[in-house]
């Protein structure tokens, strides 16, 4: 028996391995993990499959070291998935593996974590009752009584509650009226009483549509505009999948969206919800991925890795925000955890839902195509209205850091109603650049083709591409001037000025700076929802999925910058952002208003998006990329390669383009390159383009393929560092 390992490193194909006499061929079943020795040590490796022959000599087989376990940790199904996002991708099957699996079971620990210690009043303990503890002893009493409906509690909940707790837990289990036992890994959690909410026309329509294809695959776009109840349809959707004993896979863009869901979730469902992102310490991941591969518990709430959580039985799967660029993995194995998400759902036969208000004009085409379904929300859930959106012409006015004195006025009257303000500047820090006012002299970074941006709280000029930081200068480097001139707005020197104009209202700014402390991010948004802060400024964090019922007014800060972009999707995902943060504002019973402030009022992009809303400018963006031939009309392969040398890039590059060009294929496919980056230089490095499209996937995945085991073969691979970006999403 040959034996088909997958392992971390650049092999496109498993590596085959064979047995030890001695070890019981019977366990070795794809799914399970192995041992095996690799050059001079030893690696964790996946059995992805199990053949008869192997195009290496037999003899020079290494064999197995160690079966690490006894059951399979991927189903069939699962294990297939795996391997065509690896062949899609042309990612090496080890690293789509190793993605798949949490770090601890990478490193090769048992898959099985123990349970959390829990105690429960014993059977002796239910003979002892309250009065026989001390009428004075308040604690005890209160204690006990929690005791006394035979819930297991974990340390977790009795902190929650109660002060001093375990020397009488360790009291009365010592008098046998308490038990140690181990439950979940899981802490559990007070539910709550389920909040009730009584679905609309529209909601109900979405909700029946999806529970019709429950037992088979189906794909729907539920497009609803902001605040039409979005979240309420998923959860009638999974209580439906629930009742039939199956599960639901729920994908959301942002770790901080992430804790309030799952409190909502589990509310709503009074199940335990298991969370999975990268806010996590490894034992909370292994415990949530053991949990819903068990079917302890039936709903994942997660990031976009996610995805790949093998299931005891899924029955759904729902994407949130599915145009989010945060779902298209940027490093490493660069999937779209969208596109996995339908390709899951498809080889499991499940229904999936994409949701999104402004989504991406790839799942426009696929609902033209007839490949998705459309489910519309048209209305505010409730009362509420879609907030009036204009446009405010600011050429020639003298801001006021930034603000114009219509924005500023509106913030006045609506502050005065009592009501809160949102201020978007999608840009943190105090000023883009520093710059010296006699010499010109601008503060740069050293290994980036970019400014440093001056923090004025630390006094630091940061790089946000490369993290390089300094203590700003006090004087010039070039000039010894000592006067600097800040250009640029950015979150910080905002929240500066508006507290000096309204020093009686409390201002809450949130970006990365702010919310770096694990949890602050949450603490926040609840202050923001809560009504506590006046005025919120951030960005585009802010952006997504949030509810903050007092906003009336949002006003947006020098947007102009991403109206020109070498990115053809700029337009597409500024649009998406502008109705994103417009939908922050008017959701509850009182009506919202949205302020652009722009250079370029007559701009086609801004006045299509202000006066017929965001389908209608979809339309267009689709025309035009369709004339142009641009996804999704077309296909797009990305090659990056950077290196220290930029000679050494260029020659790998332009290497693969002469691979490339040697191959015929049945379909005319291009190549484009190599060219620079738009951002040549980062972190060091000199960063260069090829780029392959076509108007058939088919051929030019096959283009690829055809040459992909040369390009691992070049010597010049070797000098430089690069990868494969199928579909890409950002052209940086």
């Amino acid at each position: 028996m040959i034996i088909q390992v997958a392992l971390p490193g650049p092999f496109l194909i498993a590596l085959d391995y064979g047995v030890e006499p001695s070890m019981n061929t019977s366990d070795i079943k794809p799914g399970v993990r192995v041992r095996v020795p690799f050059r001079r040590q030893t690696k964790i490796g996946l059995v992805v499959g199990l053949k008869a022959d192997s195009d290496c000599d037999p003899k020079k087989l290494k064999n197995l070291l160690e079966l690490v376990d006894d059951q399979p940790l991927f189903s069939e199904n699962e294990l297939q998935f795996l391997r065509w996002a690896a062949q899609y991708y042309h990612e090496p099957i080890g690293e789509v593996v190793m993605a798949a699996l949490p770090k601890r079971l990478r490193a090769g620990e048992p898959s099985k974590l123990p349970g959390l210690v829990q105690w429960r009043r014993s059977i002796k303990g239910r003979n002892i009752e309250l009065e026989q503890l001390a009428k004075n002893a308040h604690k005890q009493r209160a204690l006990w009584q929690a005791f006394s409906n035979d819930q297991a509690w974990s340390s977790s909940q009795l902190n929650q509650q109660f002060e001093h707790w375990r020397p009488l837990v360790k009291r009365w289990i010592e008098q046998g009226w308490i038990d140690e036992l181990e439950g979940s890994c899981l802490a559990t959690t007070v539910f709550g009483t389920k909040p009730s909410h009584l679905l609309n026309p529209e909601q109900q329509t979405a909700v029946d549509e999806v529970v019709a294809k429950q037992d088979q695959f189906a794909a729907f776009l539920l497009q609803g505009v902001t605040g039409s109840g979005k979240t309420e349809v998923y959860l009638a959707m999974i209580e439906s999948v629930l009742a039939q004993g199956k599960q639901a896979l729920v994908l959301v863009p942002e770790i901080g969206l992430t804790p309030q869901t799952a409190q909502r979730f589990e509310a709503y469902l009074q199940q335990p919800v298991a969370a999975l992102h990268s806010g996590l310490n490894d034992q909370e991941r292994h415990c949530a991925w053991q949990l819903i591969r068990n079917g302890e518990v039936k709903v994942l709430l997660g990031t976009r890795s996610a995805l790949f959580t093998p299931f005891a039985n899924l029955g759904l799967c729902i994407i949130d925000e599915e145009h989010d660029l945060s779902f298209k993995q940027q490093e490493g194995f660069r999937y779209s955890a969208r596109d996995l998400l339908v390709r899951r759902a498809q080889l499991s036969g499940v229904p999936v839902v994409l949701g999104s208000a402004t989504p991406s004009l790839e799942s426009l085409y696929n609902v033209e195509q007839g490949r998705y379904q459309r489910l519309s929300l048209k209305q505010r859930a409730g009362s509420a209205q879609m907030p009036s959106i204009r446009l405010l012409d600011i050429r020639g006015e003298r801001l006021m850091e930034g603000v114009s004195a219509l924005l500023k006025a509106a913030m006045e009257t609506h502050l005065a109603a009592g009501n809160q303000v949102l201020l978007f500047l999608n840009r943190r820090g105090y000023a883009p650049v520093l710059m010296c006012h006699d010499c010109g002299w601008q503060a740069s970074c050293p290994s980036c083709d970019a400014n440093l941006t001056y923090h004025q709280a630390r006094h630091e000029l940061r790089c946000h591409h490369c993290g390089f930081s300094q203590k700003a200068p006090t004087h010039c480097p070039d000039c010894q001037g000592k006067e600097f001139v800040n250009i640029g707005q950015g979150t910080e020197r905002l929240e500066g000025v508006i507290k000096s104009w309204f020093a009686d209202k409390s201002v809450l700014r949130i970006d990365r700076d702010t919310t770096r402390r694990k949890g602050s991010l949450a603490d926040k948004v609840e202050q923001a929802r809560s009504g506590e802060a006046d005025i919120l400024i951030g960005t585009q964090m802010l952006a997504k999925g949030h509810h903050f019922p007092k906003v009336t007014l949002v006003g947006l800060i020098d947007l102009d910058q991403g109206l020109f972009s070498v990115d053809f999707r700029a337009s597409e995902r500024m649009a998406q952002l502008i109705i994103q943060v417009a939908g922050r504002a008017g959701r509850a019973e009182r009506k919202g208003e949205v302020l652009i402030q722009t250079h370029h009022p007559e701009h086609p992009l801004l006045r299509t998006l202000v006066a017929q809303g965001y389908q209608a400018f979809a339309r267009q963006a689709l025309a035009e990329r369709k004339a142009t031939q641009l996804p999704p009309y077309g296909f797009q392969i990305l090659i990056r390669a950077e290196s220290f040398d930029p000679q050494h890039a260029l020659d790998f590059l332009a290497q693969i383009k002469s691979l490339l060009l040697a191959i015929a294929v049945a379909t005319p496919c291009e190549v484009w390159g190599p060219v620079s980056a738009p951002m040549e230089r980062r972190q060091g490095r000199y960063r260069y383009h090829l780029l392959l499209q076509s108007d058939q996937r088919r051929s030019l995945q096959a283009w690829l393929s055809a040459v992909e085991a040369d390009i691992y073969a070049l010597p010049s691979a070797s000098k430089v560092r690069w990868h494969l970006d199928i579909d890409p999403q950002m052209l940086n």
